[in-house]
């Protein structure tokens, strides 16, 4: 049997910061799967990207292709859809390969699997949530599988589905076979965040009202030994030159000790790398910021989200302002750039609370100003996403339809304060233009 492995289009255009496929290497390592009989394609990198599909289909001749569809749409206030990629590539396996049997999965798969399913009945087999168990276990009785978490398989009209995937193992993580798909064309690819990952941990206990981590790895850490992460870097560093890697940990300095040590081991191993991912303000003290420079971190990453204690309360963050502004003056006195991101007209604001986070960021930056060391405030709407607390209370208070598809980018942004982001970004604007430039 041989095995295509496909990372659907996840950027809407050629210029958008790419990621590794982690997910797919991942799986494919794990499958020890002879080496004439499984492949791997990255759309997002190939200058054309169905061109480069369609090669690879005529020329592998695959029996089972694999799908991955990470990201639904852009976020970042977007409303372009990725969707439309995703559509186009199963039906291009379709057509070319049609006794091809295609399987589904992926982040963005896992949040609509009934959905993709219906509308494209060229899917034969779907898997929800982690992979690296079910899809070995699905290969091995393809026309006849068992039940197996996270598969949603048809029956007749109907997509029935297992129950998502999320107890993984995590301390018995094989590193990816980076040779499937060599890194070294991620070199020097993006700009802002460092193009391959590194995962840590899985799972997220923390409940926010928009986020749909705990639904996809569960609540429960599943952390990967620390020496075995810090080996995988050390690999990809003297093998493929990778100097910077971003943790796709959903919160990477949790629970306490596990970064510390990696940063431990990084430094007792002298790489010289450099790293980043995103970060609890309360869980930073003096000692830990300290390691973590000195370990490699290149941005403190935060996502604190709230902007006054009222929209940290609504959001279900599990923090106060106090905390955030904690973290901001131990950080903004490293030689460490940083950058926070918030959501902006979140349910309940008011013209005070407007004003509370008009004075948070500034707050933000007078503590950075002094070593002009914040990278960027990143505002954005909500993203309502299914399952979520948000969708429900959305749908409750009328802001939007009660049958909104949200397949599409649907933002919670109601009036009167729809243009809160314009006014705070003009404020933003300003304030980095003169602190970059020494403008009082």
């Amino acid at each position: 049997m041989r095995l295509l492995l496909v990372q659907a289009p996840s950027t809407e255009g050629g210029t958008q910061e790419k990621v590794y496929p982690l997910g797919i290497v991942s799986l494919a390592s794990r499958l020890n799967w002879p080496s004439d009989d499984i492949a791997l394609i990255d759309m997002n990198i190939e200058q054309d990207a169905f061109g480069a599909l369609k090669q690879k289909l005529l020329d592998f001749g695959p029996d089972v292709v694999g799908v991955s569809l990470r990201n639904i749409d852009p976020l970042g206030n977007k409303v372009t859809s990725l969707v439309q990629f995703f559509f186009a590539t199963v039906r291009m396996i379709s057509s070319l390969v049609p006794s091809a049997r295609i399987i589904a999965g992926g982040t963005g798969f896992s949040l609509f699997p009934g959905r993709l399913m219906r509308e494209l009945p060229q899917i034969s087999y779907g898997i929800v949530g982690e992979a690296e168990e079910s899809l070995p276990a699905l290969l091995s009785d393809f026309d006849n599988p068992p039940y197996i978490k996270g598969l949603c398989r048809r029956n007749g009209d109907d997509i029935v589905m297992a129950e998502a995937a999320q107890e993984f193992d995590m301390s018995g993580y094989v590193s990816p076979m980076r040779n499937l798909l060599d890194p070294s064309r991620y070199l020097s690819i993006n700009s802002y965040v460092p193009a391959v990952g590194i995962e840590s941990k899985r799972g997220c206990p923390f409940s926010c009202s928009y986020c749909v981590y705990p639904a996809l790895q569960g609540k429960k850490l599943r952390c990967r030994i620390p020496s075995s992460v810090v080996d995988e870097m050390e690999i990809l560093n003297k093998d493929y030159g990778i100097q910077s890697f971003h943790f796709t940990d959903p919160i990477l300095n949790i629970p306490d000790g596990h970064l510390e040590s990696m940063c431990d081991e990084i430094i007792r191993r002298k790489l010289r790398i450099r790293w980043d991912g995103f970060m609890r303000e309360d869980r930073l003290n003096e000692k830990n910021i300290s390691l973590f420079e000195k370990a490699g971190c290149e941005c403190f990453s935060f996502s604190p989200d709230g902007l006054h204690q009222n929209a940290l309360d609504v959001l279900g963050k599990n923090l106060s302002v106090a905390n955030i502004i904690r973290a901001a003056e131990l950080v903004s006195k490293t030689d460490t750039v940083s950058v926070y991101h918030f959501m902006v007209n979140v349910p309940g604001e008011t013209e005070k609370s407007c004003d509370e986070g008009l004075r948070l960021l500034e707050r933000l930056y007078g503590l950075h100003s002094a070593n002009r060391n914040l990278g960027t405030i990143v505002l954005n709407n909500i993203r309502i996403l299914p399952g979520t607390r948000i969708e429900a209370q959305a749908k409750a208070e009328g802001s939007i339809r009660q049958d909104a598809d949200l397949l599409y980018p649907a933002y919670y942004n109601p009036a009167p304060f729809d243009t809160l982001r314009y006014r705070l970004e003009e404020m933003h604007f300003c304030r980095n233009i003169f602190m970059w430039h020494d403008i009082k």
